[in-house]
């Protein structure tokens, strides 16, 4: 679980929480609303830029850097992994089908099975929208596995495992699947205003890539996902 942020946590934006530091990595639980990093429209305001400053204590001439592991959509909360060196980014990248990464979700529906794998070839387009594809040559191949934990008339809370990291991987696979993600306004199609979208990187574990050692980090879930199904 969270641990208490230290006392550079003044560096850091609202929502944004240190869950480990060493002197490899750096793991955080991301807010929803929050880039990673950042795109043509917003420089400023990342997760990358945020950690930055934190691990320089504000001052512009320090040397000290992290490095993008992976990333998590703007309108998904949870964990975040970032490397002190691009060694460790490297060691950490090379083996992350290997990582266990977990999330929860609340999507429309119910599903006709209580647990499954999503399995398709995804492609991106020009405009930036991934979908499947019949043709393996033009996409790639991603797998989603799912289990119900609790329905609703109307939702149901899944606990996701991320078998494969594609872009918006999870999000296409549900919409796909005729259960679209609460709050998903680029691939749902909900008429209902959401404060956000109802998807949350739970938890990771991975070896540690320099001493070997086992870690695990969790996160709660968001009060905003279990108030759609009435709490877990």
């Amino acid at each position: 679980m969270s641990k208490p942020s230290s006392p550079n946590s003044r560096f850091l934006p609202k929502g944004l929480s240190i869950l480990h530091e060493d002197r490899d990595i750096l793991v955080v639980d991301k807010p929803s609303g929050l880039l990673t990093v950042a795109t043509d429209s917003e420089k400023i305001k990342t997760a990358f830029v945020s950690l930055t400053d934190y691990i320089r204590k504000g001052s512009a001439s320090s040397r000290k850097r992290i490095y993008v592991v992976h990333r998590l959509d703007r309108d998904t909360s949870g964990i975040l992994v970032f490397a002190k060196s691009e060694e460790v980014k490297d060691k950490l990248q090379s083996g992350w089908q290997n990582i266990e990464k977990k999330y929860v979700a609340v999507v429309h529906g119910h599903f006709k099975e209580p647990s499954g794998v999503i399995t398709s070839y995804l492609a991106e387009n020009k405009a930036q929208v991934v979908y499947s594809v019949k043709d393996i040559t033009l996409g790639k191949l991603s797998h989603t596995s799912y289990r119900v934990l609790k329905e609703t008339k109307n939702y149901s809370l899944v606990e996701v495992d991320l078998l494969t990291g594609r872009k918006n991987q999870i999000r296409v696979h549900f919409a796909e699947e005729k259960h679209p993600i609460v709050g998903d306004t680029k691939y749902g199609e909900d008429r209902k205003s959401y404060p956000r979208m109802a998807l949350h990187a739970r938890s990771i574990s991975f070896e540690h890539p320099f001493h070997g050692k086992k870690m695990f980090f969790e996160t709660e879930i968001p009060s905003f996902l279990t108030g759609l199904v009435g709490g877990m």
